[in-house]
């Protein structure tokens, strides 16, 4: 059996999403489509907005075969990182393509891309670094000294989103030697951060988000495959609440004033002196964006900052991130869901892999397995009592979601 992996948030599954699975099995002639999913936190540095297992059934109801876990300790990430992460757990679950969407659309563009900064790798991290002495951020950075690199060349611009990951994920098949073969499909309609649905039926994520936060959910009904849009639905009527900073902003607010700055800069990404600073701007902030408002630098990005403020909530350390990437790969890989067919697949595939699959969080141990069982309880948090209890006795023992 051939399979096409894909790297996805599904933050929720909507209408693009769907087009991407079945381009990606269309343009692969693949029989399996295997999802690396994000789990409670994302790359941005934010809540998702329902949980992973909801996440999985939608994805699983849209033409997903299998859905496994993208753990944190990559999962709220660099682009790099990230992608090193999702490549390493794809190649290990046999699949033989690897599909993304981007802005470009050309896979070449990606493939030259990758082969000029190899041969360009230390000029662009002196010029990286160049640009970081001057207070810019590490986006800005790059984005400067690739220009800089750049400036005689016509090619790939990595200045939007997922030509970025893109960028990441083909060169971290070709830094791992991984057999997977990268290909890429055009981004349809909506870009990246478009704010606003449309009558379209595609929408960014970050629209359906915030519309949602609107409070007018009938509006994202034509944008979401029918089971997504009930999901969603139902997971709001369930538990009173889609999860934003909002929700999290007191429990963030309280570790942070209690804590003392020398403890605060254990905190992964607390770099730089930033304890002070994320002390002194939590004293007078009443809600989550106003922190980071006044919190955001030239040096800083929003995004960045969001991480660091999930590993604060997360009390996620400098010391056990090294511990968790002492090991090269993933010390296991989490099944979330899967189809009779993926189920088919990870029968026929299991002689090939030498990370164990397993199927509940009981069964694993080490560092990542207590990373991601606190993880998962302080996403938790915001759930009436009764829900909390009920959802963390879950994520001990739930086994993968099944469907025909």
């Amino acid at each position: 059996m051939k399979a096409v992996g894909i790297v996805v948030e599904y933050n929720p599954f909507h209408n693009g999403h769907l087009y991407q699975v079945n381009e990606a099995k269309k343009m692969t002639n693949a029989d399996v489509v295997i999802a690396v999913m994000s789990t409670s936190f994302l790359q941005r540095g934010e809540p998702a907005i329902v949980s992973k297992w909801i996440r999985t059934q939608m994805a699983l109801s849209s033409g997903v075969d299998i859905v496994v876990e993208l753990p944190y300790i990559y999962s709220t990430q660099k682009a790099e990182t990230f992608a090193n992460g999702a490549v390493s757990i794809l190649t290990n679950l046999g699949v033989e393509f690897l599909n993304f969407g981007s802005e470009s659309g050309n896979i070449k563009a990606f493939e030259h891309l990758v082969s000029f900064m190899g041969s360009h790798e230390t000029e662009f991290d002196r010029l990286v670094q160049d640009y970081s002495k001057l207070g810019y951020s590490y986006p800005r950075s790059t984005s400067q000294a690739f220009s800089q690199l750049n400036s005689n060349e016509e090619m790939l611009q990595l200045t939007e989103p997922n030509n970025i990951l893109g960028f990441h994920y083909v060169k971290a098949i070709y830094d791992q030697s991984s057999s997977i073969k990268a290909t890429t499909t055009l981004r349809q309609q909506a870009h990246y951060h478009d704010p606003s649905i449309t009558t379209s039926s595609i929408a960014s994520a970050t629209s359906i988000r915030n519309t949602l936060n609107n409070g007018t959910p009938l509006q994202i009904r034509h944008v979401m495959p029918s089971q997504s849009y009930e999901l969603l639905t139902t997971y709001k009527q369930t538990y009173s609440l889609l999860h934003t900073w909002d929700h999290y902003f007191d429990f963030l607010q309280y570790k942070v004033l209690s804590t003392h700055v020398d403890q605060l800069r254990l905190i992964y990404e607390c770099e730089e002196g930033l304890e002070y600073r994320v002390k002194e701007k939590m004293r007078t902030a009443s809600s989550f964006s106003e922190w980071m408002q006044q919190l955001k630098t030239k040096r800083y990005t929003w995004t960045r900052l969001q991480r660091l403020a999930t590993h604060l909530l997360t009390n996620t350390t400098k010391v056990e991130m090294e511990d968790a990437f002492a090991t090269v790969k993933p010390s296991y890989i989490r099944l979330l869901g899967m189809t009779k067919n993926g189920q088919t697949y990870i029968n026929k595939t299991k002689q090939h892999r030498d990370t164990p699959l397993i199927t509940k969080l009981a069964k694993a141990d080490g560092i990542q397995a207590k990373i991601e069982e606190r993880i998962t309880n302080v996403y938790l948090t915001p759930l009436k009592k009764e829900h909390q209890i009920a959802e963390m006795k879950q994520e001990f023992t739930r086994t993968p979601i099944m469907v025909p």
